[in-house]
């Protein structure tokens, strides 16, 4: 858990909640290219709303998120699956570990939700532009394995003939082969 989310954007306790806003929307330009810092200052300013509201929210995205940078994946999205599903944030932490679990397509759609509904929000703005750009690379050099690889593909062992994990395994077969046994990167 975060000790101090006043300390994360560098201000006091005693700011006014212009002056948290202010910090928070100088710090995100400051840091729009990183991603977990992104990460613990939208954590930092989303728990200093709630002190202030005087609520917690009733969400946990916290520590999902704490979870997510553990990489403990079905934990996070066994804390996720009971929370409010409209939210932005819900659906970026949904689409992270979609992300991590390889299934493009539904992460796509899920940061794609949450840049709608918060447009202002970089840190959700970056997910679905380094999607876009992943996405348009796979179409423009002709794998169709971004529109294969979610959970609701068939299994490779049945239907997929092109997805991402078979075409890494050809693609480092060819290349120990290639290469005399010296693998090396080549995709």
């Amino acid at each position: 858990m975060m000790n101090d989310p006043y300390g994360v954007l560098g201000i006091s306790q005693n700011a006014s909640d212009e002056d948290v806003k202010t910090a928070y929307k100088s710090l995100v330009m400051q840091y729009m290219n990183s991603e977990r810092k992104l990460a613990e200052l939208n954590a930092a300013y989303d728990a200093i709303m709630n002190l202030r509201r005087g609520s917690t929210g009733g969400d946990n995205f916290h520590e999902v998120r704490v979870l997510i940078n553990q990489g403990n994946y079905a934990k996070a999205e066994e804390l996720l699956i009971n929370q409010d599903s409209s939210r932005a944030e819900w659906n970026f932490l949904m689409g992270t570990i979609c992300y991590a679990k390889g299934w493009l397509n539904d992460s796509y759609r899920y940061f794609k939700t949450a840049a709608e509904t918060e447009p202002g929000n970089a840190e959700y703005n970056s997910a679905l532009k380094r999607m876009d750009m992943n996405k348009n690379g796979y179409m423009n050099g002709g794998n169709p394995g971004y529109n294969t690889s979610d959970r609701n593909s068939p299994a490779c062992g049945g239907g997929c003939s092109t997805c991402d994990f078979c075409q890494g395994l050809i693609c480092m077969d060819c290349c120990c082969e290639c290469m005399g046994g010296d693998c090396i990167s080549c995709c």
